[in-house]
């Protein structure tokens, strides 16, 4: 188990838990006999990327995507050189219409994991071609570990939830000291019912700044 910097010990004691081993187990198997994304050195990229100590921003998402070279470990985001997926696409489209940001050739959103916006998948692997293959097998009780961790830090964290999935983990969220902004998922299937027009960086910003927090520079 590479170290998670300083999630670690925060972490740690989800790897004594039961259903630890037989997530890890899944994993192997499924990898013997199937193509898995992300690679086995990416499934921990966004807490590699993004330290707790460094957490402002969390946006959680579902599935790694599921496509050829796509997915890195970080939500959302596409290697640079990787033509951005659908949902990408809209986030970058609202990005342009919340803050005059004209959107990147590159979808590799680690610019933003570097500022402290973790990008979390609630499961970390899936089977090629095949959404949603690794739910419920033991990722989401890791993934809700790191949001109980997240929501720990004493100084205000922004969550910005996508869909029914994402808002579902609200109830591990301390409203009265952190900021929740939630909308329909950016999927194209669902994003012109409240996911455009929702402004979540603009707001995640003035949360921030409320708070006396560094603001994040969303440019890509």
């Amino acid at each position: 188990m590479a170290p998670f910097t300083d999630w670690n010990p925060l972490l740690r004691d989800e790897f004594d838990k039961p259903y630890w081993a037989d997530l890890q187990s899944f994993v192997a198997a499924e990898r013997a006999r199937h193509r898995v994304y992300p690679p086995d050195d990416q499934v921990y990229a966004a807490l590699h990327r993004t330290p707790h100590a460094d957490v402002k921003v969390v946006i959680l998402g579902q599935d790694p995507y599921h496509g050829p070279g796509q997915a890195h470990g970080l939500c959302f985001s596409v290697p640079d050189g990787v033509p951005p997926p659908p949902s990408l696409r809209n986030i970058l489209a609202e990005l342009e219409s919340d803050l005059g940001i004209t959107p990147p050739r590159s979808g590799d959103l680690s610019r933003w994991a570097d500022q402290g916006v973790l990008l979390l998948n609630t499961t970390l692997t899936v089977r090629a071609g095949n959404a949603a293959s690794h739910q419920r097998h033991g990722w989401e009780s890791f993934t809700d570990r790191v949001i109980d961790v997240v929501n720990d830090k004493p100084e205000r964290v922004v969550f910005i939830l996508w869909g029914a999935s994402a808002r579902a983990k609200k109830t591990h969220i301390d409203t009265t000291r952190h900021t929740v902004l939630e909308s329909v998922h950016p999927s194209p299937l669902s994003a012109s019912n409240g996911f455009f027009g929702s402004k979540p960086f603009s707001r995640a910003n003035a949360a921030l700044t409320a708070a006396g927090r560094e603001p994040v520079d969303w440019q890509l």
